[in-house]
């Protein structure tokens, strides 16, 4: 049986979904909404949520990319300084409906499906292939001043099947455009490099060639 994606009460909510506790929205927007660009074409939402003991971030993102639809659902929890320590994601594509759950001790051992995955030792983050959002994770994290650069490595989480690698990566803070705050940003195994543009919440504004953002 399929997994429905529809919001479920409090006594039915599956297990291995995060649960929230109090929400205030303190230091963060409530939603943000991005535009895929030129790799693909499609959407993303997020919904945010500061918690008493760090943060929730919960969205959908779905997406057009070389003539296939794919979708996918996504939650993390993180502690107060933006180390990822769950993630539950849902994806549906050509290749059928795939879930995922990531676990981290917060000190970068991982636990995928609740099995040790020791390739991922030393990743604080989770990169979403189908979200912009999850480049704020870093950022925050490292509160690199200008000039500072640091290594970010990542658990990396394709959009068509939810396949998990690491993903080296680093981030250095450049002058800031105004109230924009910058980095340049690096991921050697995709031969990919460009500037990334964040708001003053620390999510992107506009990431060169995957995403800008419209809300």
């Amino acid at each position: 049986m399929r997994k429905r994606l529809r919001r479920k009460t409090s006594a039915e909510k599956e297990p291995n979904v995060p649960v929230r506790g109090g929400r205030e929205h303190v230091d963060l927007p409530a939603t943000a909404a991005w535009r895929h660009l030129d790799a693909r074409t499609g959407f993303e939402v997020l919904f945010l949520s500061r918690e008493t003991d760090g943060y929730f971030l919960e969205g959908y993102t779905a997406a057009v990319e070389e003539q296939e639809a794919w979708a996918v659902r996504y939650a993390f929890t993180l502690d107060p300084s933006w180390t990822t320590g769950s993630a539950f994601v849902i994806g549906r594509s050509a290749l059928g409906e795939h879930d995922l759950r990531l676990e981290s001790d917060g000190a970068g051992a991982w636990l995928v499906d609740g099995k040790p995955m020791p390739q991922l030792t030393g990743c604080l983050d989770v990169d979403l292939e189908a979200s912009a959002c999850t480049n704020a994770f870093p950022v925050h994290r490292l509160g690199l001043e200008v000039g500072q650069a640091a290594d970010a490595p990542a658990v990396y989480v394709r959009a068509r099947d939810l396949s998990v690698e690491r993903l080296e990566q680093s981030y250095k803070r450049l002058p800031n455009d105004g109230e924009h705050s910058r980095y340049h940003y690096v991921a050697p195994t995709f031969n990919f490099r460009a500037v990334l543009v964040y708001d003053v919440f620390g999510l992107v504004l506009d990431y060169p060639g995957i995403a800008v953002r419209t809300a």
